[in-house]
């Protein structure tokens, strides 16, 4: 039986439920010394149940018995249209559902009417189709993006390869030392789309970690590069513990400090990587200098493959993928990442991850 069916049958027998319950209510407290026997319906008494001045204990167990009948139909007709009208938000739910497994994810339910448990059902469900719509673009957005990057490295290395072999003369050297910087790109960009997945997918295990050490082992393993670059690295903070992968959690604090070297001034740069504790979480924040960058700029850089400002690109440039990658470290743990232009130019990025439970002994 159909939903419709079962509800339509459920309040017609708790009409006749309280039908019956009220005419035995009746006959016990005001017929309890009419004979039995008047409880019988009998055809005859028909008419005298029509006549409104032959009404009497005779009559009552075949007015019972037309009462019942009245409240059997009235039950069902009245039960199927309560029931259809209770039932029309669910069929929409429902359209929308099959329109959204067919594919079509921009369909919205948009229920009107006053705020009941329909109606935070169908405003859960157009919010779970948007977040859906929006990740199947973005996914849709980062293949094409993935495919184009990937797609760049293998064309140049076709060329060349083309080129060396029209040329027999033209120098090895070159074409080798060439050929290893495409390669190597194309290997860091590969590696890069690894770890993204690996941090969406949430497949690591968690393990008690001091934020402060892994900024001070980021920062020493960068030194090099900032000093390439002219830049000037400060460390600070106090023991900042919390939970997580480590190694997700010092390629997240790298590539945020690589960003910031490699996105600075051209010359007497700085670069501050500080952690803190908070009341109920922990802040590992890098800031440092450069171009003045506007908001809007700002909110795009967490998205894949996106550079920041037009540049000349170096060896160091990346792959496009460093603040999506602290992104999708920092969701991964439970944290959220913050962007905020600094008002002399550069940016300044916080990650705020949970604190650790307090450790209870035994």
């Amino acid at each position: 039986m159909s939903v419709r069916l079962k509800l339509t049958l459920s309040y017609a027998g708790f009409l006749m439920l309280a039908g019956v319950l009220l005419l035995a209510a009746v006959w016990v407290f005001l017929l309890r010394g009419v004979p039995a026997g008047y409880l019988v319906p009998d055809l005859s008494n028909v008419p005298r149940v029509l006549n409104p001045h032959n009404f009497g204990p005779t009559v009552f167990g075949t007015a019972a018995a037309a009462v019942l009948a009245f409240l059997l139909v009235f039950g069902l007709l009245g039960g199927w249209i309560l029931a259809s009208r209770m039932l029309a938000p669910l069929n929409r739910i429902t359209e929308a559902t099959r329109m959204a497994a067919n594919g079509s994810l921009c369909h919205r339910i948009r229920l009107p009417g006053r705020r009941d448990e329909f109606h935070e059902l169908a405003d859960s469900f157009d919010g779970m189709l948007a977040r859906l719509e929006a990740h199947v673009a973005e996914q849709q957005r980062f293949a094409a993006n993935a495919s184009h990057e990937l797609r760049t490295p293998l064309a140049i290395t076709q060329t060349l390869l083309d080129v060396a072999r029209k040329d027999p003369n033209r120098d090895i050297g070159e074409l080798v030392e060439r050929l290893r910087a495409v390669n190597a790109r194309a290997i860091e960009l590969t590696e890069a789309l690894l770890l993204l997945s690996r941090a969406d997918q949430r497949s690591f295990t968690r393990e008690h970690v001091d934020l402060s050490l892994i900024a001070e082992e980021a920062a020493e393993t960068l030194l090099p590069l900032a000093e390439k670059h002219g830049i000037t690295i400060h460390t600070s903070g106090e023991i900042t513990p919390t939970t997580g992968s480590p190694a997700l959690l010092l390629q997240m604090t790298t590539n945020l400090l690589h960003n910031a070297i490699v996105h600075n001034l051209p010359e007497h740069g700085t670069v501050q990587i500080y952690t803190a504790i908070g009341p109920e979480s922990v802040l590992l924040t890098v800031e440092n200098t450069g171009d003045e960058l506007t908001p809007q700029l700002v909110s795009t850089l967490t998205e894949p493959f996106q550079r920041g400002t037009e540049r000349i690109r170096s060896d160091h440039a990346g792959v496009g993928l460093g603040l999506a990658i602290v992104d999708s470290i920092a969701r991964a743990h439970d944290g959220t990442l913050t962007l905020t232009p600094r008002d002399a130019g550069g940016l300044r990025v916080t990650v705020q991850l949970p604190a650790p439970p307090p450790h209870t002994g035994g």
